[in-house]
């Protein structure tokens, strides 16, 4: 019998089973698939410590229109999940205004501005140094009033936050980006922020070292979860699991698994895209195109195209036109190649309506741990969430966990 079970694979549940492991704790994952090859394989592959501001829902009426309209290719939306969504999408709106948004910023950013530093060891050991870049997220912009707004609010991050940053104007960014075909108006590079060149190979090779440490992950169906006279099991390939604890790390699924619980956790889910396009020029850096809502990063597959959010049905079927809009938006900035032949591929960011992580206890159940819904950033805090976990494990409290903490959430 293991003292945790960890539901889910990805980058929150190995980054919980690795700091749950390095406290002594016995501890075995299980997912329905191998690690690394689902929400975590697929993101934009930047560990964004520039994040320190999570992304608000607008609240200005011209923004909200186009969305409405569907003429920004940031978010597109489906009538129907949005209808389903609308209870967390209105408390998303409420807590956007400027004084929550202030309070959940000041505990975001804590997290954020940790991340890479509570990645590192974790590269180290797991011998993944040639996956990453440091040299920071370029931030594009072809409008010059919009990066106008943008160096103001860099200068604004630098004084409440520290975080750097370097302005260019487009002609001099030329100079450090030669792949661009013509300059933008202006670009920010935020320096401070990695990227990762195979995201699912990370979280696998955190994942193997986990297992190296002595861990053990298997296939099984977190839905089979039960609770126990004296913890919890699962189902498996390898038959029934027992731990004392169970520790629910499972995105976009927690709702679906916990709602059985008597749980009902309001999500906002948002849907991305990604393809892989060929090139004759790789990119020094990730940058985005801000007009456009995509992101290009140098990956091993080849130049990695990301899409913004569609709020759609986590079961509904792929409508790429985010990433189709956005690859032909960026055919006049950046000269990719033919299209990579691979399944379409799209995941689910798991938002919560006040931009924040559950971590800690659940609150009806002993020995069950909430540790989900990081939205965009889950490949990013993961390890740095996974820390304060155990903290809360082990009957600690701040402000910090404080604010992660379940009880009271939903």
């Amino acid at each position: 019998m293991a003292e945790f079970v960890i539901l889910g694979a990805g980058m929150v549940g190995v980054s919980s089973a690795l700091a749950l492991q390095a406290q002594g704790h016995d501890v075995v994952i299980v997912d329905r698939v191998q690690s690394g090859v689902e929400t975590s394989y697929g993101n934009a592959g930047i560990i964004q410590t520039e994040a320190v501001e999570p992304y608000a829902l607008p609240r200005d009426v011209a923004t909200l229109l186009r969305y409405a309209l569907g003429s920004s290719n940031d978010v597109v939306w489906k009538f129907g999940a949005t209808w389903r969504m609308a209870s967390a999408l209105w408390r998303y709106f409420r807590l956007s205004a400027p004084e929550p948004y202030r309070a959940i910023s000041k505990i975001y950013s804590q997290l954020a501005l940790r991340s890479t530093s509570d990645h590192q060891p974790l590269i180290e050991a797991s011998a993944s140094e040639h996956l990453i870049r440091r040299e920071g997220l370029a931030m594009l912009y072809r409008d010059q009033g919009m990066f106008d707004e943008a160096c103001t609010r860099a200068q604004r991050l630098q004084r409440e936050y520290g975080l750097s940053s370097t302005i260019f104007s487009g002609a001099d960014y030329l100079a450090q980006e030669p792949a661009l075909l013509k300059p933008p108006k202006g670009v920010i590079n935020w320096s401070q922020s990695w990227s990762c060149s195979d995201p699912g190979a990370l979280t696998q090779a955190y994942a193997s070292l986990f297992e190296e440490r002595g861990g053990s992950i298997v296939l099984g169906d977190a839905s089979s979860v039960q609770q126990t006279s004296n913890g919890w099991s699962v189902v498996t390939q390898d038959g029934d699991i027992s731990g004392e604890h169970i520790v629910v790390a499972l995105g976009p699924w927690a709702p679906e698994v916990l709602r059985r619980f008597g749980y009902f956790i309001p999500m906002v889910y948002k849907r991305g895209y990604h393809g892989h396009y060929g090139s004759n020029h790789s990119l020094n850096r990730p940058f985005l195109d801000v007009s456009n809502g995509v992101l290009a990063a140098p990956m091993t597959k080849g130049i990695r195209v990301t899409t913004g959010a569609a709020l759609v049905n986590m079961e509904a079927p792929a409508e790429p036109v985010q990433l189709e809009r956005g690859v032909k938006a960026l055919s006049d900035l950046l000269p990719l190649g033919q299209k990579v032949q691979e399944p379409q591929w799209f995941g689910t960011r798991p938002c919560l309506p006040d931009m924040l992580p559950m971590v800690g206890k659940a609150p009806r159940h002993d020995r069950m741990w909430f540790h989900f819904g990081h939205g965009h950033q889950g490949f990013t805090q993961g390890p740095t969430t996974a820390e304060y976990l155990v903290r809360a494990i082990q009957g600690e409290s701040d402000d910090i966990l404080q604010a992660l903490n379940p009880a009271g959430r939903f």
